[in-house]
Parts: C-alpha cells; sequence; structure tokens
C-alpha cells in the first residue's frame, strides 16, 4: 500500500510456504488485487511484491510482477524496477537458442538467462546473469530459501535495507518501512548483491 505510487498497473506477491513458491497478482490497484482471505492465505517465510506501471512490456496480466519461475536450478521469483538497454538484444539471441518468451518484460531476459547459465547453484546463476545486462535496474530475488536484491553499477534505480525485529526488509523507498515501523539500516549500494538466508 505504502508504494502503490509507483505503479498502479498490476500487483503481485510471491510467498515462499514450506518450500514451495507460490504467487499471487492481478491487474489493478493493489487493494482490487488483494483482500483480507487472500493475503491470509499467502503465508510464508519468504515474501517479495511488486506494484508495476509499463516501461517495458504491455498493459497485460502475463506482466504483472513478481514473475515466478522454475528450471532445473530451481524456483525463482523475480521483482525488477528499471530498463535493461540491451534486453531486445539479449532476448533475440535467446531466442535463437530455443528459449520461448511468455511476456514481453524485461524480468524475463534475466530469468532465461539465469536458467541457461553454466553455473548450478541458483544465486550463482543469478550474480552472473546480472553481469550480461545494461541498464539501471533494482531486483529482488527469491529462491526457495534465500533473497537476494541487486543494484544496478550506477545506482539509477532506488534499493533500501531495512530490519524490523529479526527480518530483514528490502524496498525501493523508506516509506515501506514506516508504514510498518521498521528500521532504515541504509542503501544497497550501486553493483552491490545482497544474500538474505
Amino acid at each position: 500500500h505504502a508504494l502503490q505510487h509507483r505503479g498502479q498497473e498490476s500487483a503481485g506477491i510471491c510467498v515462499n510456504d514450506e518450500n514451495k513458491l507460490r504467487v499471487h497478482k492481478g491487474m489493478g490497484l493493489v487493494s482490487n488485487v488483494f483482500d483480507s482471505d487472500i493475503l491470509g492465505d499467502l503465508t510464508g517465510n519468504i515474501s517479495i511484491g511488486h506494484v508495476r506501471y509499463s516501461t517495458t512490456g504491455s498493459s497485460l496480466l502475463v506482466n504483472a510482477q513478481p514473475l515466478l519461475t522454475n528450471s532445473i536450478k530451481g524456483d525463482l521469483a523475480l521483482a525488477h524496477n528499471g530498463n535493461l538497454i540491451n534486453g531486445r538484444e539479449l532476448k533475440d539471441n535467446l531466442e535463437s537458442h530455443g528459449s520461448i518468451f511468455h511476456s514481453t518484460l524485461d524480468t524475463e531476459v534475466i530469468a532465461h538467462l539465469v536458467a541457461r547459465s553454466f553455473k548450478d547453484d541458483i544465486i550463482e546463476a543469478l550474480i552472473q546473469s546480472l553481469q550480461q545486462i545494461k541498464g539501471a535496474f533494482s531486483l529482488i530475488a527469491m529462491t526457495n530459501d534465500s533473497l537476494i536484491a541487486a543494484r544496478d553499477p550506477h545506482g539509477f534505480r532506488p534499493l533500501i535495507l531495512g530490519k524490523k525485529g529479526d527480518s530483514i526488509i528490502l524496498s525501493s523507498e523508506t516509506c515501506a518501512l514506516d508504514i510498518i515501523d521498521a528500521e532504515f539500516i541504509r542503501e544497497v549500494k550501486p553493483g552491490e548483491v545482497l544474500i538474505i538466508d
């Protein structure tokens, strides 16, 4: 709710529920996509959420985030804010090697890079994939047992780190911390990747 101003097109939440990732997303405002019953069903010890406005990709449900994918490396949920200037080039290359895209999101390019990485560990594959993309981005990713935050090397898109009790919180703005009385720790540094496990 606190980040609704960052996007009014769609909203979504992905949770880790007993080592199984589940997502609920829909078109419209947070209050249109979620009610108390839906939120009550989204239980787990790790979660990521996203509100979207279109910068790349059409205004369709398939483009709502978080994007949840499964590959031989495991489940991966991605919430991405930014624009990849080499996104089209990467997508064309991936498609020429057999990748099939279901959305028009830059975020799906990242998911395909992870799936095709020669690294077996999903977090190592994500880090390797981030080294291939160019542009302005902040990214939150979730696996079955970890939360990952990454910010582009120039720090164009905001990403902050907070804490409430023993819980670690990542957000694009501090207003998300304020609404839950969480403590601001610091900004994620440009080019930094944080792994919370």
